[in-house]
């Protein structure tokens, strides 16, 4: 499986993600979240990274412009949308994207079945805030085109290998704090889910 470490907020945390094999990082532009980055922090990080890392770009309720120009300006490589947006917002961006499923039930993770997608845990608050989804409704799921968010730690992303899930996201299930990882549980996560 696929992993990626979201939350970013120092250079210190990306390299400890890379160092330890993740394939992709993801950045917080929603002011509310308590790891959220500026469009200049992200930039800072960013253009330090090595090759071959794909950088998200975390967004909810954003128009296409602010989405656009925010991706191209940190050198973010994928947009992450955590909102339901219409069909003219998704026309007019002109970075890839990636839509983010907050089931509430087993119908839900259906959604969008020829794409790739992000399914996390629906709460009020955007973000999954830790919480998990019912892994039994991706039972004889085609999960190939999923990726997994909400209440992923080191010692439950293993238990996922059998449903083929495109990959994982994880965010405070390897922290020590808001917006800071630990090293230990990022290496952890990672190693267990390869």
């Amino acid at each position: 499986m696929r992993t990626k470490i979201c939350g970013i907020t120092s250079l210190q945390d990306a390299m400890i993600a890379i160092d330890a094999g993740a394939d992709a990082l993801g950045f917080v532009f929603y002011e509310k979240s308590p790891r959220y980055v500026t469009v200049s922090q992200a930039r800072e990080i960013i253009s330090k990274l090595p090759p071959f890392i794909e950088k998200v770009a975390l967004f909810v309720n954003e128009d296409a412009k602010t989405i656009n120009e925010t991706c191209l300006s940190t050198g973010s490589t994928l947009a992450q949308l955590h909102f339901e947006a219409d069909d003219a917002l998704y026309e007019e961006l002109i970075v890839p994207y990636i839509k983010v499923i907050r089931a509430q039930s087993a119908e839900d993770i259906l959604q969008f079945s020829d794409e790739y997608r992000l399914i996390d845990a629906y709460c009020e608050a955007y973000g999954g805030a830790g919480k998990r989804l019912n892994i039994e409704w991706f039972k004889d799921v085609d999960c190939s085109k999923i990726i997994l968010a909400g209440g992923l730690d080191p010692s439950n992303v293993a238990d996922l290998k059998s449903y083929d899930f495109y990959g994982v996201d994880v965010s405070s299930g390897v922290e020590i704090s808001h917006g800071v990882k630990d090293k230990n549980k990022v290496q952890e996560f990672i190693k267990n889910a390869k």
